[in-house]
């Protein structure tokens, strides 16, 4: 175990909340301390990756004209923003890593073209020519009265005549059966209520894009159901700070576990954590912690 004041200052998560982080944490307590506070490395994925282009082409579409905005010109944009991807995420090169360059080749060129089929299914759902976007790619970010600082990054914010706002999310995978959908229902609720805490005015509706099954899912919040959100955000938010304060992570075993990339140093396989740097105690101090670690 760690003792040196800088181990002790490592173990700080940030200062903030995203819904990324906070579904690591409802996933598993253990995956986010392993991203947050160890900050373990993990390969780039293919179904990460695609969908991180497929959000880049459709961002970019809409500087083009509305006449303009064409599946074939979509699909036109996808090698110049895979060229871009890969300048700015060196670690890309291992996407595709086979040592037959013939045979990495061939499997970037299907990756590719998957990807131009997800752009091309979105004209299936959503009509672009009609569509002038208020933001993309929006971050925001709110404080709440508690001091919490919630983050994150928006797709597509639309504002309608009226001043009615729809915030949009797009995912290139499949539909959640509708059992699961609260729970794909989440990140936009937490979008919800942070441009309901910064601009006082709850968005009139929340889309959901599934490109990978073509289907949309929206939701219309009211403030109650928001509130609730904010509640479940704290008690999340206290149950980090516990976390951090005693090294109690405990693992969760999923069925989500078969893509973890940690599952070497993970107990339910077997593996051993890496030290957990917790606060420094004083000498005779009889137990009481000197610099706590709050995520503040």
């Amino acid at each position: 175990m760690e003792n040196s004041t800088a181990a002790a200052v490592a173990a700080v998560p940030p200062a903030s909340l995203s819904p990324s982080r906070a579904s690591d944490f409802m996933q598993c307590p253990l995956l986010y301390r392993f991203r947050v506070i160890d900050k373990l490395p993990e390969k780039p994925s293919e179904a990460a990756t695609r969908g991180t282009l497929v959000h880049a082409v459709l961002e970019r579409l809409f500087d083009a004209p509305a006449a303009e905005r064409t599946p074939p010109r979509a699909k036109s944009l996808v090698p110049g923003q895979w060229d871009r991807l890969r300048e700015s995420k060196p670690e890309l090169a291992e996407l595709f890593g086979e040592s037959d360059e013939a045979s990495a080749g061939q499997r970037m060129a299907e990756w590719l073209a998957q990807a131009e089929a997800l752009v091309e299914r979105w004209f299936t759902l959503e009509d672009p020519t009609r569509l002038e976007p208020a933001e993309r790619e929006l971050f925001v970010e709110a404080e709440l009265e508690s001091g919490l600082k919630l983050r994150g990054i928006i797709d597509r914010v639309d504002v309608a005549p009226t001043g009615e706002v729809r915030i949009v999310d797009y995912k290139t995978g499949k539909a959640p059966r509708p059992e699961y959908a609260e729970g794909a229902l989440f990140q936009m609720k937490f979008y919800a209520l942070v441009v309901w805490r910064l601009k006082g005015m709850v968005p009139r509706r929340l889309q959901l894009v599934y490109l990978g099954s073509g289907d949309v899912l929206t939701y219309d919040p009211v403030p109650a159901d928001l509130e609730r959100v904010e509640r479940k955000l704290h008690a999340l938010w206290d149950a980090i700070r516990e976390a951090t304060e005693t090294g109690e992570w405990r693992p969760r075993r999923t069925k989500l576990c078969g893509w973890c990339d940690h599952r070497e140093v993970c107990p339910e396989f077997g593996g051993t954590p890496p030290p957990y740097p917790l606060p420094v105690r004083a000498p005779g101090s009889g137990g009481e912690e000197q610099g706590r670690m709050d995520p503040v």
